[in-house]
């Protein structure tokens, strides 16, 4: 996720030496048992430069915490990397108690600095805005990050210790002799700025309390974000108490005071203006030693409720080292999940490091005691089956596979992910909002990506939610065309609505490069995954007609493949393809069409028969990874080859699992593996994005990878690991042995699966729902022969035909028609080509309209397209109108009341046994005053 265009040429030759620095092509490993402390493989320091915009502060796996430093380059207002740090900046200005892991844009949270202060404070601190003076330098030599725990030496000569518990922090300060031991708590300076912020000094019991109003993801972009949606609140208690007491406002101190109020403000830009905020200060005496415990709880909900999570799990009386080693407990309970055998202690390391950056998120948000804030800022308690309610859900970037592997080792935790979203969307009008942090939306990016995310975690097992209302609610949003919908405000990296133009793609079969979404094209692709989702989590709810239904809409992809080009591209809502170049990125975010043209991972046999079949998609795929010399083309080279650095490329390598040459997979994923990624700062190819980069490093460096969404069939690369042992939260084990791994070699010779002999580049589902073991012979040569039949590649989905309309051309009547050739039959033709006539029109005083299926039978869905759908003006779509049932055509029954509609195609998800359906236009158009019904067609589908 690049929102930031300052930072989307971040990784120039020198920052590739630091970023692959440790595993070359066939260098020979040396470890030969399992890792025993996955824990302490982990160094939180690696993706920290150049472009990972990682943090390497304290945390715990999914944590509400994370206790980490807010770097500076001398100003205040600005963080120098989304997650508040960047290797490569010396200069720290506080610590602060909340962060995102590669977020892009200028990143968020970061709430509530803490800086350690050895000296007397004698000015605003909001004054320094150039942080000359309540900031330190200091040397890497003197930092550690590790799972769990934060060390670093400040030039100033304070040690500062971090650590931490689900909803708490526990911090360790020590002061250098000689010197006043001072405490900034920088309450409005979150990392984007604040609305609002209080801070209370409670000098009795030693604690310091607050909250801070924020928001203003990616607000520089787009007046859209730039507002506040969550208040966070924190109780500081500390283990000495204060010598003394002040507080700041703006360029205000007050010393003695022991309270004070203010945000920074967002600006006129969305930047936080400098000379602006709030906070307090305290001094300790440090004569009975030098070092000060603080421990801080905090909440979403409320203070109270921050000082009950503190008293939960960090009560008084408990040492910091007591934390630091749960912490770690915590973190090797978690990893140690993944066992692996094998590898340089530079590949577990790159590899444990991944797998902990891809843990980090989403977020615990609900409290010890069950509470959260919801995203219609009311108290919500979890309910039912669900253990905790998570926040950042970084949509467009996680539901390729980090929500896989989060379900795929933590099924419970997936199915709490999949409720807390389907929360979400009923607390926001039933919008499943793309990337969420914390209870608020955001809208950034593309597509919809919460249908493809909870089908994925209900294939993978995580199925403790309530799948048939989140079924019913995505379906809802997949085909109710909202004002939201229709509107470009936010355009374009925040659109605000959940389906950009879904009126244009229910109605045409695509998003067209005139419509609201940021790239048509690329939104249909976006679109397309999701519906295929939908269809999978149907077809295993046994909602057949639905799945059929989505399944259908699935293939739409194919209506934005030009034959001409033989690319996904742009066309506008009249069918005409827009001018075009395959390195270019209009019509599609983050990516060009060269790199989205392969994003149909689900009906990849169906993609390659358009490219002409497998051997031509085959040569496309050795061009699109490599340049004209033969050299790799992985990340960065130009907009005609791939960028395994950023999402939209990085299922592709896979792709030749399905086009019979397996074996470049395995090549190109191992190159990859290699040479993008190592154990250095610089480790991470691209913005790690919540999780969704290292995620895709663990699968690659297990050898697998999810299929796609909403499927869990696992495509097959080869390990780097002599043995891989999956332990999943349902008790079942997935084994992968890699025989010849020990030599780094990329290639499978042969496999079994559970015992038998294999030639299948994939696993089938039953190996993730019940476990089993897969073992692979590597070499260091290319076995072109395996894997190469048409009847070993991994399933496609695809259909022949759309869903029967089970009103085609049946029997229709009406109240009365406009003229004799808009007569009630032309509903029911099957057309809306046939010119501004291809109606039914009424202006009688009772507008009705109906149809005799012929039998009676089950109704699923009523589809309705409207006048714009025909090419009228939308204000003469239907505003208010009802659908009715009978089977016997005397009585009736309302299935579907439509009122203040603006959409040129409706479609109501319906469940009615009928053999007459009747529509009853109550107002015509939208002026309200009479006016003609206008209906192009009226489809139902059992």
């Amino acid at each position: 996720m690049r929102r930031n265009p300052l930072r989307r040429v971040l990784v120039a030759a020198a920052a590739l030496a630091v970023a692959t620095g440790s595993a070359q092509l066939f260098a020979v490993p040396g470890a030969s048992a399992a890792v025993a402390d996955p824990a302490a493989a982990v160094n939180t320091l690696i993706g920290s430069a150049n472009s990972g915009e990682t943090f390497p502060g304290a945390d715990t796996p999914f944590g509400m915490l994370q206790w980490s430093p807010e770097n500076t380059r001398g100003d205040q207002t600005r963080t120098p990397q989304p997650g508040g740090y960047d290797y490569n900046v010396t200069r720290v200005r506080g610590f602060s108690l909340t962060h995102m892991s590669g977020t892009g844009c200028a990143g968020g949270s970061g709430d509530v600095p803490f800086l350690p202060y050895p000296g007397n404070v004698t000015s605003s601190p909001s004054s320094d805005s150039t942080d000359a003076t309540y900031a330190s330098n200091f040397s890497h030599a003197n930092e550690t990050g590790a799972a769990g725990y934060y060390r670093v030496g400040l030039d100033s000569g304070v040690n500062v210790e971090l650590s931490a518990t689900t909803h708490t922090g526990a911090g360790r300060f020590t002061y250098p002799a000689g010197k006043t031991a001072s405490l900034l708590v920088r309450t409005s300076n979150s990392e984007v700025g604040s609305s609002a912020a209080q801070t209370t000094v409670d000098t009795a019991n030693r604690v310091i309390s607050g909250s801070v109003t924020s928001g203003n993801f990616c607000g520089y972009i787009n007046t859209e974000d730039r507002r506040s949606y969550y208040t966070l609140y924190f109780y500081a208690a500390f283990d000495k108490p204060f010598s003394s007491t002040g507080t700041w406002q703006d360029g205000t101190l007050s010393a003695g005071s022991t309270g004070s109020s203010g945000g920074t403000t967002y600006g006129t830009a969305g930047w936080p203006p400098p000379g602006k905020g709030s906070g307090a200060y305290v001094t300790f005496d440090t004569s009975s030693g030098p070092a000060v415990g603080v421990r801080v709880g905090i909440s979403y909900v409320s203070a109270a409720n921050a000082k009950a999570n503190l008293d939960a799990e960090n009560p008084a009386g408990t040492s910091f080292d007591t934390v630091r080693t749960r912490a770690h407990d915590a973190w090797s309970a978690e990893l140690g999940r993944v066992a692996v055998t094998g590898g340089t202690s530079a590949q577990q390391t790159t590899f444990y490091t991944a797998l902990y950056h891809s843990l980090l998120h989403p977020n615990v948000f609900s409290d010890v005691n069950g509470q959260y804030r919801g995203m219609d800022q009311q108290v919500h308690t979890v309910a039912g089956a669900q253990h905790a309610q998570y926040a950042n859900f970084s949509g467009w970037d996680v539901y390729r596979d980090q929500i896989q592997l989060v379900t795929l080792l933590r099924p419970d935790i997936g199915a709490d992910i999949a409720q807390s979203l389907l929360n979400q969307a009923n607390q926001n009008n039933g919008v499943w909002d793309r990337w969420t942090h914390n209870q608020g939306g955001t809208h950034v990016m593309t597509g919809d990506p919460g249908h493809a995310a909870v089908a994925s975690i209900y294939a993978f097992g995580g199925t403790t939610f309530d799948a048939a209302g989140a079924l019913n609610s995505m379906v809802s949003a997949a085909t109710t065309v909202t004002a939201a919908d229709l509107s470009r405000t936010g355009w374009n990296v925040m659109v605000v609505g959940e389906r950009p133009s879904l009126d244009k793609y229910l109605s045409i079969g695509y998003v067209p490069s005139d419509g609201n979404a940021w790239g048509g094209a690329g939104e249909t692709l976006e679109d397309v995954s999701a519906d295929f989702g939908i269809s999978q989590l149907a077809s295993r709810l046994g909602s057949a007609s639905t799945a059929s239904q989505f399944l259908g809409r699935a293939q739409n992809w194919k209506n934005v493949f030009n034959p001409a080009t033989g690319y996904i591209q742009q066309r506008n809502s009249a069918g005409a393809w827009q001018s075009f170049d395959p390195a270019s990125s209009d019509g599609f975010a983050e990516g060009s069409a060269a790199q989205y043209t392969w994003m149909v991972p689900f009906n990849v046999n169906g993609l390659f028969a358009k490219m002409g079949g497998a051997a031509a998609a085959v040569s496309r795929l050795d061009g699109f990874f490599h340049n004209a010399d033969g050299s790799w083309a992985l990340s960065r080279a130009g907009g005609t080859k791939s960028d395994l650095s950023n999402e939209p490329s990085i299922g592709t390598p896979w792709l030749y699992d399905f086009a019979g040459q397996p074996y470049k997979t395995q090549q190109t994923v191992r190159q990859v593996v290699n040479t993008l990624w190592s154990d250095g700062p610089g480790g991470i190819p691209g913005q790690d994005d919540l999780g969704a980069m290292s995620a895709w490093y663990v699968f690659a460096a297990m050898g697998l990878y999810p299929l796609a969404p909403g499927r869990a069939e696992l495509l097959l690369a080869s390990p780097l690991f002599t043995q891989v042992a999956i332990h999943r939260g349902n008790g079942a084990t997935i084994t992968v042995n890699g025989t010849g791994a020990a030599t780094n070699a990329p290639y499978i010779s042969s496999a079994k699966l559970n015992g038998a002999t294999t030639t299948k580049p994939w696993l089938p589902e039953s190996v993730v729902s019940g476990g089993g073991t897969v073992e692979l012979t590597l070499g260091t040569t290319a076995n072109t022969s395996w894997g190469s039949a048409a009847a070993d590649a991994p399933p496609s989905f695809d259909t022949a035909t759309t869903p029967a309309n089970l009103a085609l051309n049946k029997p229709a009547t009406a109240d009365s028609s406009c003229n004799a050739n808009e007569g009630p039959a032309k509903a029911v033709n099957g057309s809306v080509s046939g010119g501004t006539s291809d109606k039914w029109c009424s202006t009688g005083s009772g507008k009705w309209w109906r149809v005799d299926l012929g039998a009676t039978t089950a109704v699923r869905t009523v589809t309705i397209r409207h006048a714009g759908a025909g090419g009228e003006t939308t204000a003469w779509n239907t505003k208010d109108y009802d659908v009715q049932a009978s089977t016997d055509g005397t009585t009736w029954t309302t299935i579907v009341q439509a009122r203040g509609s603006t959409a040129s195609v409706t479609t109501h998800a319906v469940s009615v046994s009928a053999r007459y359906l009747r529509l009853n236009v109550l107002t015509a158009e939208q002026s309200g005053t009479g006016g003609a019904a206008r209906i192009y067609e009226f489809e139902v589908y059992g």
